[in-house]
């Protein structure tokens, strides 16, 4: 599974969802799910990148996450009915798997395991969301731009990434005019170069120096999380296949 949640699954855990899942394509620009809809699937992206974006009553927008194959998007409806909050919009084309929201629900009321691979979930994308918010407070639009740059760079895993001036302003909540300029300020310092095609080639190393810390933060904040997640799938998978007199699988935490 290129999905880290799926992967992190008991094999057991991964046949209730498998006969449910449907392979789909993740068009570039495309919209999975608009914000005040109702959340028709479950989407576990295998490749690309996923932004979520607030719509303000103004027309003006802002990205509060990104989305990749650590992750799912519309994963929250195991919590009840009510719209999504965001609108999620594909930012790098990609491949994913997706699951009817009401066929995940009741496997998620079926395997303690997948309510953990929510937990999981919930807890990166809040972390996620405070630090974002933290960092629109306090650190300079170039910083943040090169953040967000890096955060979908991590996810497509090439330094290559097709995104217009205008898509960053809509992820940052800027001007054009003010991205044009942060653009021209990253690639005096080596950190970017771009063509007329909206794509941006970056520099890892450099960008990150233009970074502020919340993307290695980010980062290793995720890394943590789905670390203790693998160790307690191993430690059960073990148990189960050893079938240790007197232990059971739910006993390891």
């Amino acid at each position: 599974m290129g999905n880290r949640l799926l992967a992190a699954l008991p094999a057991l855990d991964l046949d209730l969802l498998e006969p449910e899942l449907e392979m789909i394509a993740l068009d570039q620009d495309a919209v999975l799910s608009q914000a005040g809809d109702d959340i028709d699937y479950v989407v576990f992206p295998h490749s690309g990148a996923i932004t979520l974006m607030i719509d303000m009553a103004d027309g003006h927008t802002v990205a509060t996450a990104a989305i990749g194959r650590e992750g799912a998007v519309g994963i929250l409806s195991v919590l009840g009915p009510s719209p999504s909050a965001t609108t999620a919009v594909v930012r790098a084309a990609g491949t994913a798997s997706r699951i009817p929201a009401s066929r995940f629900l009741g496997v998620f009321n079926r395997s303690p395991a997948i309510r953990r691979m929510v937990q999981n979930h919930v807890k990166a994308m809040l972390m996620q969301f405070q630090l974002g918010l933290a960092c629109n407070a306090l650190h300079p639009v170039e910083a943040r731009m090169a953040r967000w740059l890096l955060q979908l760079r991590d996810r497509v895993d090439h330094d290559v990434l097709p995104l217009t001036q205008h898509t960053l302003s809509q992820m940052l909540g800027v001007r054009r005019t003010t991205v044009t300029l942060l653009m021209r300020n990253l690639r005096a310092r080596g950190a970017i170069r771009s063509d007329r095609r909206g794509l941006i080639e970056i520099d890892r190393a450099r960008l990150a120096a233009a970074a502020c810390e919340c993307h290695r933060v980010m980062r290793l904040e995720v890394e943590e999380i789905f670390s203790t997640s693998s160790g307690q799938s191993r430690a059960r998978g073990l148990l189960e296949e050893r079938r240790i007199p007197g232990v059971k699988s739910s006993d390891v935490r």
